[in-house]
């Protein structure tokens, strides 16, 4: 399940990607349009700008922007920032792999394989889906997710 604040960092980063040659957003703005609390973002915004996503600038008129074009972040890059792999178990995950300790065959494992599709699909998505295509309607799906 999406966290609340993987969720979060998906809206502040789509609220990013919306501005037009890289205008900076304040996080008190994001979080007032994106309906944020205000101090989660900023813990948010913190690890995003150590992850090298978005940076930031300080003074009266500073803000966030995102540090990469948009078409090249993607929704599970986001998501594994902030909720880590995308598996639902670890024996089922590419970039958090940890072998099952009651599991006496790994190759033979109903569960493993069927968490590993799980994963697959839901990497084919987030993987697929970037702030540009998001921003430009190609992910009703996605958006109407993160509005519920």
């Amino acid at each position: 399940m999406l966290s609340q604040k993987a969720k979060y960092a998906l809206k502040a980063m789509l609220a990013l990607a919306e501005q037009k040659n890289g205008e900076l957003l304040q996080a008190a703005d994001i979080a007032e349009h994106q309906n944020v609390p205000r101090k989660f973002l900023e813990l948010i915004l913190l690890e995003l700008r150590k992850q090298g996503l978005i940076h930031s600038h300080r003074g009266k008129h500073g803000g966030y922007a995102l540090a990469k074009p948009a078409d090249t972040i993607t929704f599970g890059q986001i998501v594994r920032i902030m909720d880590g792999p995308l598996a639902p178990i670890p024996c089922a995950s590419l970039t958090g792999y940890r072998r099952c300790v009651d599991c006496q065959d790994e190759k033979a494992c109903a569960i493993r394989k069927a968490m590993r599709e799980v994963r697959d699909a839901a990497a084919g998505i987030l993987d697929g889906m970037t702030l540009e295509s998001a921003c430009s309607g190609g992910s009703a799906g996605a958006r109407a997710a993160l509005t519920s």
